[in-house]
């Protein structure tokens, strides 16, 4: 007579790793399963993107693309989880130091690290594949050209950005019929245009923005889709304060992007 198996005994199989993520009811065994198969893109690996990295690694991803174009600075440190000053000093690649890090913390999974520079000539075969882009980039410029590759290549692309205390995240999923271009229809200039080089920037902001684009990801990888939040987030972590904005589809504006597809 077949012995009957318990949840301890289902996640003992699994990997004690992720026992107390399997626990978590929305995830359970089968949550973290699609998440072993899921393949995860993330674009820019400093402040926003070393958490992303660090989070997506701990939590079980099945493969890992990070790109990014830079080499560490003292400057990065503040805010910049996966680096030390060893890095900054042999003037490392972020990605050959990001994944230097990640392989020790979890050699089971697939992590590729590319030193380029992401434009509208490569984006769509960086991207090519994946379940997922996640965004950790610096610039409005660089988010653009990922949300039209999103939108065309129907690979849903988590927005987030952080300066000074503030930051926002928004959940770009491709035939919604609401994209990144919707939100912004031009690119922030003059005092719109806020970055760390400007206002500063505090590291538990960038946490905060990267965690919760991080949870987004687990709730879309692992079957949890209806849990996504719908609408615009923005938190100031300096006053605590949250509002969600709900986005809806202006009748009178065709975005050049993802059209007049009805939400």
């Amino acid at each position: 007579m077949k012995k009957k198996t318990t949840l301890k005994d289902d996640i003992s199989s699994l990997s004690d790793r992720y026992s107390r993520q399997v626990l978590f009811a929305p995830i359970g065994i089968k949550g973290q399963e699609m998440l072993a198969k899921s393949k995860i893109a993330i674009i820019g690996c400093g402040g926003l993107g070393s958490v992303l990295s660090s989070n997506m690694t701990r939590a079980g991803a099945g493969t890992l693309r990070i790109i990014d174009k830079d080499r560490l600075e003292l400057s990065n440190l503040q805010r910049q989880l996966l680096f030390d000053e060893i890095d900054v000093k042999k003037k490392t690649p972020k990605v050959e130091a990001a994944r230097n890090k990640l392989i020790k913390i979890n050699s089971d999974i697939q992590i590729e690290a590319i030193f380029d520079e992401v434009d509208e000539n490569n984006i769509s075969d960086l991207i090519d594949g994946f379940d997922l882009v996640l965004d950790g980039t610096d610039n409005f410029k660089t988010r653009l050209v990922i949300n039209r590759a999103s939108v065309d290549s129907a690979v849903p692309f988590i927005y987030g950005a952080v300066a000074a205390s503030f930051g926002m995240i928004y959940n770009v999923i491709p035939g919604s019929g609401v994209c990144l271009r919707c939100l912004f229809r031009e690119e922030p200039s003059g005092e719109n245009a806020l970055n760390c080089n400007t206002v500063g920037i505090i590291n538990t902001a960038v946490n905060i923005i990267a965690s919760i684009q991080s949870t987004e990801a687990l709730k879309l990888l692992t079957g949890n889709r209806d849990a996504m939040i719908k609408g615009l987030i923005n938190i100031d972590i300096w006053d605590l304060s949250l509002d969600i904005i709900e986005i809806k589809k202006d009748s009178e504006y065709i975005c050049p992007v993802c059209g007049d597809n009805d939400v």
